[in-house]
């Protein structure tokens, strides 16, 4: 039985195929290779996807639609037991593949298995993505989408959100992983390389952390599709109820946190001081 189905979604962006592709095969027992051209236009793209056409991997082209679209075109085509989610511009680990397969082999109450990563382009070093814990992830997305997700955990929660394109692609990521998590699904977190994370000067990303209008609109959009677990208006209030009464006290102890957390443990350990904030 086929393992696994690599999906890569890929709008013009067929210059970094030649690395993401460059470990994988067209034919292999374990996995199979699904390309989702999402209506790209760019001659380069072009080119580089009737070229692995002739290799043997399976291209599909629709109109372009965005990211979630694409992630559900490759999803809803594939074969395999579970669901690598690989963006055009990053490089997976193939022996992330295969401890991520063992893992959901061995533990089905598993519904994803993520990894740390290394940075390339415009950012170097090691991202360290840590255990994985609900309260941070309701803060703010703090994994990303290349993973390994059963099938079975997609059909049950309807796929990616394409309505969420309507504002701005960008965290359909983000709220999988909420729904993932809100529904009873558990994360195990893979503590080594599984991938490499391309930074790019001007990401899509980069381009929503500089609109505040685009962050508040998908921020109530999140609010208003889980009304009971999310929230962060109430982080807002917590932290302001905290800083009204001592406001000195309040700033020294958010400048131990960011720049004396060693001092700061040790006045936990002796109970000097509260945990948190």
């Amino acid at each position: 039985m086929l393992k696994v189905s690599i999906i890569i979604p890929c709008y013009n962006q067929g210059g970094y195929l030649f690395e993401a592709l460059a470990a994988l095969k067209s034919d292999n027992d374990e996995y199979e290779v699904i390309i989702v051209n999402d209506g790209s236009t760019e001659s380069t793209t072009l080119d580089a996807l009737n070229h692995y056409s002739s290799k043997g991997f399976n291209i599909i082209t629709q109109n372009n639609a965005g990211l979630a679209a694409a992630r559900n075109t490759g999803i809803a085509a594939s074969r395999g037991t579970y669901i690598m989610l690989l963006d055009a511009d990053n490089i997976v680990e193939v022996s992330f593949l295969t401890k991520a397969i063992q893992i959901l082999d061995v533990q089905p109450h598993i519904s994803v298995v993520y990894s740390d990563a290394l940075y390339i382009g415009a950012k170097t070093g090691k991202w360290e993505v840590g255990e994985f814990n609900l309260q941070k992830l309701m803060i703010a997305n703090y994994i990303d989408a290349c993973a390994m997700v059963r099938k079975s955990v997609f059909e049950a929660l309807g796929g990616y959100d394409t309505a969420m394109k309507e504002i701005r692609s960008g965290w359909e990521d983000w709220e999988m992983w909420l729904r993932i998590a809100f529904s009873g699904g558990h994360f195990h977190y893979l503590p080594e390389l599984g991938f490499k994370y391309r930074v790019n000067e001007n990401s899509m990303i980069d381009g929503i952390k500089n609109s505040y209008e685009i962050r508040n609109r998908l921020t109530d959009y999140l609010h208003n599709k889980f009304p009971t677990q999310l929230g962060h208006q109430h982080i807002a209030t917590h932290v302001l109820k905290r800083f009204k009464p001592h406001p000195f006290k309040f700033f020294i102890k958010l400048s131990m946190l960011a720049w004396f957390n060693t001092y700061y443990q040790k006045l936990l350990q002796k109970n000097k001081i509260i945990r948190g904030i």
